[in-house]
């Protein structure tokens, strides 16, 4: 199984960088932390995961703090299921200051 994100902040036409990514269970228990990377990416998140309901949170307020921009959004939780342990999960979210989507990449 390999989880992946990608963040595009839709305000500036550019990736994320720097967006604190944490992955927990369905229990809310801590799996594993990263940070998107200069592409505004996290290649590799969590390793062998079983099936089951998992939530990516993104730390969107320090991303936009630290760019002195105000947003409604403090945080974003996408909650998602794996259904296939030996399957690739690509979560994308874009990004704005009001506003924000995801969708299963590939």
């Amino acid at each position: 199984m390999s989880l992946s994100t990608h963040v595009l902040d839709a305000m500036s036409g550019k990736p994320a960088a720097g967006v604190a990514v944490t992955l927990t269970d369905r229990d809310g228990m801590n799996l594993a932390a990263a940070t998107t990377d200069g592409d505004g990416r996290v290649a590799q998140l969590g390793e062998d995961l079983p099936t089951g309901v998992y939530r990516l949170h993104f730390d969107t307020g320090a991303y936009f703090a630290a760019l002195d921009v105000g947003t409604f959004y403090p945080e974003v939780i996408v909650a998602f299921e794996i259904i296939d342990a030996g399957a690739k999960y690509h979560v994308p979210v874009l990004l704005s200051p009001f506003a924000y989507s995801t969708y299963r990449g590939s």
